[in-house]
C-alpha cells in the first residue's frame, strides 16, 4: 500500500486524483486485467482521504468500464473490453419518427423541392454515392443456374460468410494496406450500416453512450436512435479525434464505445495521423473503451505519401472492430461489406444476425467475390484517378468563385470536401447556400453532421463541370 500516493494540492478534486492514479497503475501494468484492488477502507487510509472519496472514484471507474465490482468479493480491473451481449436488445420504445429525426431545415426542404421541380438540371453534391459513369461493369461469370446452385452447395456454410469471399477480402486487405488478417476474424456483412446495427444490438445497451467525431456522418444515422443509444460528440483537429476531447468526454460520460472514421473522414476528409492513432489506441486500452473503425474510403487514396493505414493494422490488443465496404467502390447495388474483429465477438454477432434477420444470400456474395478477384485492381485504379480529377476541378471552381473567403483542405482521397466561410455569419453562409440552390447546385449542411460552425460538405464524386 506504500505505492498509493496522490497529490492533495487542490489542482483536481481528490476523487479524480484517485481515478488518475488507478489508471496509471493499470497503464503501467502494476494492476493487470482481473487484478483485485485493495479494499476501500485500506485505500482511504493509505491515501489519507475519506472513504466516501474512494467510493466515488471507484464508482466512476466502474461506470466507465475500467473496473468491475463484485458483491462480497471486491473491486477488480475489468478483464473484458467488449461487454458482449448474448442476445439482441432491440429498443422497441424508441420511435424513428420522433420530431427531432423528422425535422428538416429550411434549406433541406428547399433542396427537396428543387429536386422534384428540375431533376434533370440538378448538380447534386450532397449525395456521397457513385454516379453511373463510375460504376464497374460487374461481369458475371458464365455459369448456368444449375452450376450456380452447385457452387453454393460446395461452399462451406458459415454464419460469417462464404469461404471464398472471405479469402478475397483477406487478399484485398493485404494488397491495399499490407494488413494480414486471419480468415476466422473476417465476417461478411451487407454493408456498414448492417454491421453497425449488429454492433448496436450485440455490444451495447439502450441508454449507453457512444463517442463519435464531431462532425460525423454517424450523427445522422437513425439506427443509433433506434437502439436508444446516446451520441457523445468528440471534437477533432487536423489530425482527427483529439485525445483531450476523448478524455473530457469519458470523464463526463461513461463512454462504452467510440466509432471512428479515421481515413478520409466523412464529412471532413481528414486523415488521422499515425501519432494520433497510437494515442487513441493507448487511451482506449487504458479506459477499456472498445473502438469501431469505419473504413469506407481508405482504398481511394490520391497520393502514395498519404498514410491510409487503418487503425486496425496497429491493433495488438484486439481493441478494434474494423468495418469495410464495397459500396464506395462498386456502388450501392452490391451491398457487401466485412467486419474484422475477435473471433468470439464475430460468432456472437453472426448468431444475432440469424435471430434478427437471416443468413446472407449466396448470390451477392458470389458476385462480390468474383469482382474482387477479377475486376477490383483495374477498377480501383480507374476510379481513384477520376476522383482525383474531380476533386481538383471542384477546388479550382470553389477558389475561382469565392477566392480566399472560403476555407478548405485539398482532398487527399475519398469522396468529400468540407468547406467553411470563417469570416461570415450563419445568415451569410445560408444565403450563399441558397444562391447555389438557385443555380441548381445542392450541398450538405454541416448541421446534418452535428457541426455548429456553419460548415458544409460537397461530394466531388458527383462534380461535373
Amino acid at each position: 500500500m506504500d505505492k498509493w500516493r496522490i497529490s492533495q494540492d487542490g489542482t483536481l478534486p481528490l476523487y479524480q486524483e484517485i481515478m488518475l492514479l488507478t489508471e496509471e497503475k493499470i497503464k503501467s501494468g502494476e494492476l493487470g486485467p482481473g487484478t483485485r484492488l485493495p479494499s476501500e477502507r485500506k485505500l482511504a487510509e493509505a491515501l489519507d482521504v475519506n472513504r466516501s472519496t474512494v467510493i466515488r472514484a471507484m464508482e466512476e471507474l466502474t461506470a466507465q468500464g475500467v473496473l468491475i465490482r463484485k458483491k462480497g468479493s471486491g473491486t477488480y480491473v475489468n478483464p473484458d473490453k467488449w461487454g458482449l451481449q448474448t442476445k439482441p436488445l432491440i429498443n422497441w420504445g424508441t420511435s424513428l419518427t420522433n420530431g427531432s429525426i423528422k425535422r428538416k431545415s429550411a434549406y433541406e426542404k428547399a433542396a427537396d423541392e428543387r429536386r422534384e421541380q428540375r431533376p434533370d438540371k440538378i448538380l447534386d453534391l450532397s449525395r456521397g454515392v457513385l454516379p453511373s459513369d463510375l460504376l464497374p461493369e460487374l461481369k458475371a461469370p458464365q455459369l448456368s443456374w444449375k452450376e450456380l446452385v452447385q457452387q453454393e452447395k460446395e461452399q462451406t456454410p458459415r454464419n460469417t460468410g462464404i469461404h471464398s469471399l472471405r479469402e478475397s477480402v483477406q487478399s484485398y486487405l493485404e494488397k491495399t494496406y499490407q494488413m494480414t488478417v486471419p480468415l476466422e476474424e473476417i465476417m461478411i456483412t451487407s454493408g456498414t450500416q448492417n454491421a453497425l446495427f449488429l454492433i448496436s444490438q450485440g455490444l451495447l445497451k439502450p441508454g449507453e453512450a457512444v463517442g463519435i467525431e464531431a462532425p460525423s456522418y454517424f450523427y445522422s444515422l437513425r439506427l443509433f436512435q433506434a437502439a436508444g443509444l446516446r451520441i457523445i460528440p468528440i471534437r477533432v483537429d487536423a489530425e482527427g479525434m483529439t485525445v483531450q476531447g476523448l478524455k473530457e468526454a469519458s470523464v463526463n460520460h461513461p463512454i462504452k464505445m467510440i466509432i471512428l472514421n479515421p481515413i478520409f473522414q466523412n464529412p471532413t476528409g481528414l486523415v488521422m495521423s499515425p501519432k494520433r492513432k497510437t494515442e487513441i489506441l493507448d487511451y482506449c486500452l487504458l479506459k477499456r473503451i472498445p473502438i469501431v473503425e469505419d473504413d469506407a474510403y481508405g482504398g481511394l487514396t490520391f497520393d502514395a505519401s498519404v498514410d491510409n493505414s487503418p487503425l486496425k493494422k496497429m491493433d495488438r490488443q484486439q481493441q478494434v472492430i474494423y468495418l469495410g465496404t464495397l459500396s464506395k467502390l462498386a456502388g450501392h447495388h452490391l451491398r457487401i461489406g466485412w467486419m474484422i474483429g475477435p473471433q468470439t465477438i464475430l460468432k456472437e454477432l453472426a448468431d444475432i444476425r440469424l435471430q434478427t434477420d437471416s443468413e446472407l444470400s449466396f448470390l451477392p456474395q458470389f458476385m462480390a467475390d468474383h469482382f474482387l478477384r477479377t475486376e477490383m485492381d483495374e477498377h480501383q485504379d480507374k476510379i481513384t484517378t477520376e476522383l482525383q480529377k474531380r476533386a481538383r476541378s471542384m477546388e479550382t471552381w470553389l477558389r475561382a468563385e469565392y477566392g480566399d473567403t472560403i476555407e478548405f483542405q485539398p482532398a487527399k482521397g475519398g469522396f468529400h470536401l468540407y468547406c467553411r466561410f470563417p469570416g461570415k455569419t450563419k445568415e451569410e453562409v445560408d444565403a450563399i447556400l441558397f444562391k447555389l440552390l438557385e443555380e441548381n447546385i445542392i450541398v450538405s449542411e454541416g448541421q446534418k453532421f452535428g457541426d455548429q460552425m456553419n460548415g458544409f460538405r460537397l461530394s466531388f464524386v458527383n462534380f461535373m463541370q
